[in-house]
């Protein structure tokens, strides 16, 4: 008898937990906000993936999402804080329990906007997330393409000469980044497409004092950008300004819009040994890598769009026709010279990891009619690196070198410009 009230006892506790596991309500464990120009981004990351009916309202314009079988619980409510008064895109949010099975999240919008919902499986980290995309309904960056393209047309005031200077090693730097002297006929600006490597969610490689890769590339960008937007031959266009995410294929069409001649990818390093240091620069490769490390840096790179988050409805056909375009191979080669021109630079400035330029399979770099690399500019997993990493004098030195190799690349070959 005593035993078989202890099996019912084991019974019962056992169906309790049980009954919890699967009855248990889903709960919210962070909410994040990424506003930005281009489009801001509200995510939802939850223990189990989250059921939801959304509808898009107007007078104002608004976009009603219910959540079923959330708990409402402080992470979920404080998201209404997490708005900032200059986001271009999001007024207000407001959160409350509709029903017992439902809880409403009202996403105030600034204007009519175009909406892009979508669930995410567990990865990099993060659990099971619900992500909100509100983009604005005018193109900001045709807006952007169209204005500039208005102003480079303008006749220079200001006869721009017409040879090459020669460009000797033992010329100080300053000299160096003397701006190339192009072809006299020019009416257009040489455009650099300069990819700030990840962005958002996907914060890339940590240091081991905390340090963000998707930091320390915004910034390297911005100081690269800002030296080269200097020279009135040249003009510098970011894949992203700010915080927030960019899928892989997104940079590649992205730069194709804003018609760049050059495509530059700035990441920070990062490996299991804490020993491995120096910098690199790699290039696309169509017959695989050129070394398992190349493969390895490859791979690792290519996970960002599942980290960082992307419908996979999401599919461009400009990027469909740039994946199988078979006329890579001329711009292969092209970029591995404004690699090995870069490469050099740098070797001044710091210890190369690789002696030559390396290729892989990057998808960012998968553009068939743009030169394009990615720099590695060191190893943020080293503690020595990721320090002078974040210092703003060697940031500033890693941009001008990498300009130097540019406008070295660009004095070979004269004729890269498209609007020539």
């Amino acid at each position: 008898m005593l035993k078989n009230y202890y099996l019912k006892i084991i019974f019962i506790l056992t169906l309790g937990i049980f009954s919890n596991h699967v009855w248990a309500k889903n709960s919210i464990e962070s909410a994040r906000v990424w506003p930005a120009r281009e489009y801001t981004r509200v995510t939802l990351e939850s223990i189990k993936a989250i059921s939801n009916d959304q509808m898009i309202l107007k007078n104002p314009d608004r976009l009603v999402i219910d959540l079923h079988d959330i708990d409402l619980n402080d992470d979920l409510k404080n998201l209404s804080t997490k708005i900032l008064s200059s986001d271009p895109n999001i007024k207000q949010i407001r959160v409350a329990k509709f029903n017992n099975q439902v809880s409403r999240v009202v996403i105030e919008l600034r204007t009519e906007s175009k909406i892009n919902i979508f669930s995410l499986k567990p990865a990099g980290g993060y659990k099971h997330r619900l992500v909100i995309d509100v983009y604005p309904r005018v193109d900001e960056l045709m807006a952007f393409v169209q204005d500039k393209e208005k102003k480079d047309l303008t006749p220079s005031k200001k006869e721009i000469v017409l040879t090459a200077p020669e460009i000797k090693k033992e010329k100080t730097s300053q000299e160096a980044l003397l701006p190339p002297q192009v072809n006299k006929n020019l009416n257009k600006k040489i455009v650099i497409a300069l990819d700030a490597g990840h962005g958002g969610e996907d914060s890339g490689a940590r240091g081991a004092a905390g340090s963000l890769e998707k930091n320390i590339t915004l910034s390297i960008a911005r100081k690269l950008k800002k030296i080269i937007d200097d020279d009135e031959q040249l003009r510098a266009v970011l894949t992203r300004d700010d915080d927030y995410f960019v899928p892989l294929h997104g940079r590649v069409v992205k730069a194709r819009k804003l018609k760049a001649d050059l495509f530059v990818s700035i990441h920070a390093d990062a490996f299991t040994n804490p020993e491995a240091k120096g910098s690199s620069v790699f290039a696309l490769s169509e017959r695989g890598a050129t070394s398992a490390s190349a493969k390895y840096l490859a791979n690792k790179e290519n996970e960002s769009d599942l980290i960082g988050g992307v419908s996979l409805d999401d599919k461009d056909p400009m990027l469909a026709k740039t994946l199988l375009d078979l006329s890579q191979s001329a711009t292969i080669n092209d970029s591995v010279k404004l690699g090995n021109f870069v490469l050099e630079q740098l070797g001044d400035i710091n210890d190369l990891h690789k002696s030559n330029v390396e290729q892989a399979g990057f998808a960012v770099l998968k553009s068939p009619d743009i030169p394009s690399i990615l720099v590695e500019t060191a190893f943020i997993s080293n503690p020595k690196e990721e320090q002078i990493l974040n210092n703003e004098e060697h940031q500033e030195l890693l941009a001008k070198n990498i300009l130097i190799g540019i406008k070295k690349y660009l004095a070979s070959n004269p004729n890269i410009a498209k609007n020539f």
